[in-house]
Parts: C-alpha cells; sequence; structure tokens
C-alpha cells in the first residue's frame, strides 16, 4: 500500500517531461526527490519525502541484504555461532558499504543488480527445487499445479530476465 501510495504521489504530480530531466541527471532517488520537493513548495513536506526516500532506500536495502545473509550463510557453509555469523555479515555488506563509498550513485546499478539475484532467487531457484524435489520424493500427496510445464515456463522466464537484463546492461535495450 505505501508502495502504491508513493507512486502515485511521484507519478501523479511530476509532469512527464520532468522524467526525462531526472534520468538525464543520473535517476537516482535524490533527483526524484528534489524535483517533488520544488513541485510541492512546503518545507514540512519536503522533510517527509526525503524521509519516505530514505525509508525505501534502507528498506530495500535491508530486504536485499537479509536474503544475501542467509544465502551467503548456507553456501559457505558458516554456521550460527558469532564468528560464522561475522564471517558471513563482511561478506554481505562490506562490498555494498566501499561501493557506497566510492560510487555514492551507484544505487540504479545495485537495485538493477539486486533485481537480476531477485530474478534468480524468485524464479531459477524455486523451479529449481520443485524439479529436484519431484525427481528425489516422486509423486508426493500435494502438488503445485502446472505440472513440469511451468517448472520449465519458470527457467524461460528466469533466462528472459537475466537476458533482458544483459541486453539493456550492455546498451543494446533502451533503458527508461
Amino acid at each position: 500500500m505505501v508502495y502504491l501510495l508513493w507512486n502515485i504521489v511521484t507519478l501523479g504530480n511530476i509532469p512527464r517531461e520532468q522524467f526525462k530531466v531526472i534520468v538525464a541527471a543520473g535517476g537516482n532517488i535524490g533527483d526524484l526527490v528534489s524535483t517533488l520537493s520544488g513541485i510541492v513548495n512546503s518545507d514540512s513536506l519536503s522533510a517527509l519525502l526525503n524521509a519516505f526516500a530514505n525509508m525505501a532506500v534502507v528498506s530495500s536495502f535491508l530486504g536485499v541484504s537479509l536474503g544475501l545473509f542467509d544465502y551467503i550463510a548456507d553456501k559457505f557453509d558458516f554456521d550460527d555461532s558469532h564468528g560464522g555469523r561475522f564471517k558471513t555479515a563482511v561478506i554481505t555488506f562490506l562490498p555494498p558499504t566501499i561501493g557506497g563509498v566510492f560510487f555514492p550513485d551507484g544505487f540504479i546499478y545495485a537495485i538493477g543488480l539486486a533485481g537480476l539475484c531477485g530474478a534468480a532467487w524468485g524464479t531459477l531457484v524455486p523451479a529449481m527445487s520443485a524439479k529436484v524435489s519431484r525427481e528425489k520424493f516422486g509423486n508426493p500427496h500435494y502438488r503445485v499445479w502446472g505440472g513440469n510445464g511451468l517448472i520449465y515456463f519458470m527457467f524461460f522466464y528466469a533466462a528472459l530476465l537475466v537476458f533482458c537484463y544483459t541486453l539493456a546492461a550492455l546498451g543494446i535495450l533502451p533503458v527508461y
């Protein structure tokens, strides 16, 4: 609901021509908020927009980092001790922190890469898990509709997402 409200506020108050200026300036959240602040002409509303934008950035990074934290812990077989969690935290949070310090306008690229990882975690990994589970355990009592066709569709969809991201990153597909 909050994200829907944010879309209504931004898309409903910024003229279409201004989005080209925002994209040309880098397309970061700061550019969007400064454009909105110039339109609303209210200090308290500008402060609220800044707070909301900062919370949006923090919550998106938090959501991705929590998933990444558990994935890294599983991938590298780090245990749940203080030492294992510290190693996981260093691998999870140190690279983005260094990136944020040296590339402060890199949020757009970072969120794009997070979306790419989300495509793998949200489509490819569940499809692979279902495929392996069906091969290993046979025909269980509960089975999701769609059969193998749905699994292969998920593989195709994940490949399409990665393919489109790669083409956009190479400048072959237009990015708006």
